[in-house]
C-alpha cells in the first residue's frame, strides 16, 4: 500500500499522523463487522439497512486507515477515497461507497433519502470485501 499518497493527505491537511492502537482498530472492526451483519437482515427496513450498511463501511474503513496510522482530519469522507492506499481497493469499488456518502448526507443534511435497491446491493456488497480486507490485515504493526 502506498504510504507516500497517504503522506501528500496530510500534507493537504485532509489526514492526520497518528500512531495505531490495537484497542481502537478492533472496536472499529467489531463495530463494522456487527452493522454488516445487521444490515443484511432483509427484515429490517430498506433505509435501517442502508444506515447499518453505510456505518458499517465507514468504520471499516477508518479501521484499515488507522491500522496504517493516520487518522482524518476533519472530513469523514476521506476514508473512503483511502482504501485506494490502505487496502488497494480499486476506484470502482470505492466509488459505490462515495455514492453512499452522498446519498447519506443527502438524507442527513436535506431529510431526503429513498433507497435506491442496486446501490444497496452494491453497498453490503463492497462492505463485506472491506471486511474480509481488514481482517486480513491482522494486528496492527
Amino acid at each position: 500500500m502506498s504510504s507516500e499518497a497517504l503522506d501528500n493527505l496530510v500534507k493537504t491537511g485532509q489526514l492526520k499522523k497518528e500512531p495505531a492502537d490495537q484497542a481502537e482498530f478492533d472496536g472499529l472492526q467489531a463495530s463494522g463487522i456487527n452493522r454488516l451483519k445487521d444490515a443484511g437482515n432483509a427484515a429490517l427496513s430498506a433505509d435501517g439497512r442502508f444506515d447499518l450498511a453505510y456505518n458499517a463501511a465507514h468504520a471499516l474503513s477508518l479501521a484499515a486507515l488507522r491500522w496504517h496510522g493516520y487518522r482524518p482530519d476533519n472530513k469523514r469522507y476521506i476514508v473512503f477515497p483511502a482504501l485506494q492506499h490502505t487496502l488497494g481497493l480499486p476506484p470502482a469499488q470505492w466509488r459505490i461507497l462515495d455514492k453512499a456518502h452522498n446519498a447519506r448526507n443527502t438524507a442527513e443534511y436535506e431529510g431526503y433519502f429513498s433507497v435506491d435497491k442496486q446501490l444497496l446491493s452494491d453497498l453490503l456488497s463492497v462492505t463485506q470485501v472491506l471486511c474480509d480486507a481488514v481482517t486480513k490485515l491482522g494486528p496492527v504493526p
